[in-house]
């Protein structure tokens, strides 16, 4: 007899965001999200996913994370305890009344629910494709600030219509070529665009929109008219962080950097919706407050934290009232979960909003992208054709 499945499950395999305990708390599946953008290809699971989620013993999870860390490690003679700074009892203060208690209650609801759990491996099932082999991936970082950049073209081969042979589309379908860097690049049809670089193959979401340039010519996607701005802002910054592993994935920027990003200009006359991707440090707290936002002219701030399977080393900061915690597997290269089904509802102006990404490495159908790789995962190598058994469902 065939096991019958919840609504919620049944839901979740549509959307990709399971609602646990209430709606304070999501698991999303990134690859579901973000697959809503593609109807002839598939965001391969293996290739998004930095690591296997193998069935785990819940009870022993639940006590990882409530015994410090310090019980996993030799343990050492005991120190004397010296009296924290401001900042340390700032942290310490933000950890214990406000982020613990809600990230324990996140996680014990999460390991609850027991259809979740016993799908999570499947997750990362895939039958690999590869269209692109194993050609060199682009740094596209140093490519634009080389002086050869502005020759630097790529092409768009459109499908074939399947309007008559004798309609205007029919007969205009075909290669394009266009310069790559500071060239707003975008096309108006519903499907996937493949694209060709240097080489190297690309898949483009329908309605998909990218700007590959540096941070000095980012104002030149602020729009004529205010109310041609954009309702949902979404910017992952490249904060400036002490580990080399990290370093050696992305190269980062100052912090005051981001003072200077015309979130204002960029925002829709009728308001917008700021979703900041930040790093858990209370300094980075303290600049995003005290500085960042004031800059930018953002108020009403809400914290929502991406709990990374037992971890919780990121957040971001969202008007949000009906989700507080986001879980899920995390990707490769600090690869972010795609907010923008969960952020809808509570998306200012009328539909349809207009959507962009900050810094993004990636597309999505009706966004514009961008930064200075926003084809970075665009790769074909990271994509398997809609008709072959990938293993999603």
């Amino acid at each position: 007899m065939e096991e019958r499945i919840s609504d919620e499950f049944k839901s979740f395999l549509d959307s990709g965001i399971y609602r646990l305990d209430g709606s304070k708390v999501v698991f999303v599946d990134p690859v579901r999200l973000l697959n809503d953008s593609y109807s002839r290809f598939r965001i391969s699971p293996s290739s998004y996913y930095s690591r296997s989620f193998q069935s785990t013993d819940r009870r022993r999870v639940v006590e990882e994370v409530n015994v410090p860390s310090i019980s996993k490690k030799k343990r050492k003679r005991k120190k004397t305890p010296r009296d924290l700074n401001e900042r340390e009892k700032s942290a310490e203060k933000r950890h214990q009344q406000e982020a613990r208690s809600l990230l324990l209650k996140a996680h014990r609801a999460f390991l609850e629910a027991a259809e979740l759990q016993t799908f999570l491996p499947k997750l990362v099932k895939c039958v690999e494709f590869s269209r692109g082999g194993e050609t060199e991936e682009k740094n596209f970082i140093e490519l634009g600030s080389c002086w050869q950049a502005p020759l630097y073209e790529i092409g768009l081969c459109f499908p074939k219509s399947n309007e008559g042979e004798d309609s205007w589309l029919a007969n205009h379908v075909g290669r394009t070529v266009v310069p790559l860097f500071n060239n707003l690049i975008s096309h108006e049809t519903n499907d996937e665009v493949e694209a060709e670089f240097n080489n190297s193959q690309y898949i483009l979401p329908g309605r998909s929109c990218f700007y590959m340039s540096d941070l000095r010519q980012i104002r030149n996607l602020i729009p004529a008219k205010s109310d041609q701005g954009f309702n949902l802002i979404v910017i992952d910054p490249p904060w400036e962080n002490g580990s080399a592993r990290q370093k050696a994935a992305y190269p980062t920027l100052p912090n005051r950097y981001f003072l200077y990003l015309p979130v204002k200009e960029l925002a829709h006359a009728e308001g917008a919706l700021v979703a900041l991707w930040m790093t858990n440090r209370e300094k980075l707290h303290m600049f995003v407050e005290k500085d960042l936002f004031p800059a930018w002219g953002v108020t009403n701030v809400t914290l929502c934290y991406w709990l990374k399977n037992i971890d919780s080393e990121c957040m971001p900061a969202v008007n949000l009232e009906d989700a507080r915690v986001i879980i899920s597997i995390p990707g490769v290269h600090s690869r972010k979960p795609a907010l923008g089904k969960l952020l809808w509802d509570h998306i200012p102006g009328n539909k349809p909003v207009k959507c962009i990404e900050l810094f993004a490495r990636e597309l999505m159908a009706g966004w514009t992208s961008w930064g200075n790789e926003p084809l970075h995962f665009q790769d074909s190598r990271y994509f398997v054709e809609k008709d072959k058994k990938d293993g999603l469902r």
